[in-house]
C-alpha cells in the first residue's frame, strides 16, 4: 500500500493558485497597429497593455542638440482598467513617476549612439491593471521597440517579486498580493549580461532578505525574456523574411 503524502509537506498555493515561484500567464503579439513604426500586445494574467512606438525621427528643435536619441515616453491608464472610472487617466503623480522610469529604462538598452538628434516616441496605454504595471508595461515596450526596429543591446524585461508571512519569495506579484501589505520589488534587468537596469521597492526589505528577491526576480526575467524571444520569432515567421519579399510580386 502506497503511503500518503502528508498535506503539510505540499507546496502552499498562492491566493490566484499559482505556486511561489510560477509566473502568470504571458501572451503576446507584435505588430498589432499599422499606424506606428512598432506596436505590441501583452497580457499577464489580467494585467493587459498595449504599447506602440514612432521613429526614430528628427527631434524637437529643443533637442537638437543631445549627440544620442532622446526617448520620450507617455504612460496612462484607460478610465476602465481598474474597474473603477479615473477622474485622470494620465497626469497624476504615479502615471509621471512610471513615465520617468520607463524613459530612464528603455534608454539604457537602446543603442542611443546609433540615433543622434533624432526621437523616438513610446506609447503606454494600460487597458486592465492587475499587478506589476511597470513591469508588464516595460515588457510590452520592448517588444514594441523589437517591432520598430530600433537596435537594443538587448532584451530589456521586468517582473516583480516579495515575501510571503513565512519568508518565501514570489514572484510576478498580482495587484490582490500587492495591496496585502507584503514588500514589493519592481526588476528590471538585461537577462543575456545580466545586469540590472533598474530597482525600486514598495517598502524597505531587510538585508538579509533583499539578494535572495532580488536573484528570484532576476530568474522570473530570464524565463519572461525567453517567452519574448518566442514571440519575435513567431512574427518574424509570419511576416516573412526579408528575402522573400521579391517572390510576392511574382
Amino acid at each position: 500500500m502506497k503511503s500518503k503524502q502528508k498535506l503539510g509537506t505540499q507546496p502552499r498555493l498562492r491566493l490566484d493558485g499559482r505556486r511561489p515561484h510560477e509566473l502568470r500567464r504571458i501572451r503576446c503579439k507584435l505588430g498589432v497597429f499599422e499606424q506606428p513604426d512598432g506596436s505590441a500586445y501583452l497580457e499577464q494574467g489580467n494585467t493587459k497593455v498595449l504599447a506602440a512606438v514612432f521613429g526614430p525621427h528628427q527631434a524637437s528643435q529643443k533637442k537638437m542638440n543631445v549627440d544620442e536619441v532622446s526617448v520620450n515616453c507617455q504612460y496612462s491608464m484607460a478610465t476602465f482598467s481598474t474597474g473603477e472610472r479615473k477622474n485622470r487617466p494620465r497626469g497624476d503623480r504615479k502615471s509621471t513617476e512610471i513615465t520617468m522610469n520607463l524613459q530612464k529604462t528603455l534608454t539604457a538598452a537602446i543603442k542611443t549612439e546609433l540615433y543622434p538628434r533624432s526621437q523616438i516616441d513610446v506609447y503606454i496605454e494600460v487597458l486592465q491593471a492587475d499587478g506589476a504595471n511597470f513591469a508588464v508595461s516595460l515588457n510590452a515596450a520592448t517588444l514594441a521597440l523589437v517591432d520598430a526596429g530600433i537596435c537594443l543591446k538587448e532584451y530589456v524585461c521586468a517582473c516583480t517579486a516579495s515575501l510571503s508571512k513565512n519568508n518565501t519569495p514570489l514572484t510576478d506579484v498580482s495587484h490582490l498580493e500587492e495591496v496585502s501589505g507584503g514588500p514589493t520589488l519592481t526588476v528590471a534587468c538585461l537577462p543575456t549580461s545580466d545586469k540590472i537596469a533598474f530597482i525600486d521597492t514598495s517598502q524597505r526589505f531587510h538585508l538579509s532578505q533583499l539578494q535572495l528577491v532580488v536573484e528570484t526576480a532576476q530568474e522570473v526575467c530570464r524565463q519572461i525574456q525567453k517567452i519574448m524571444d518566442e514571440a519575435v520569432k513567431k512574427h518574424l515567421t509570419e511576416i516573412g523574411a526579408a528575402g522573400d519579399w521579391s517572390n510576392i510580386a511574382k
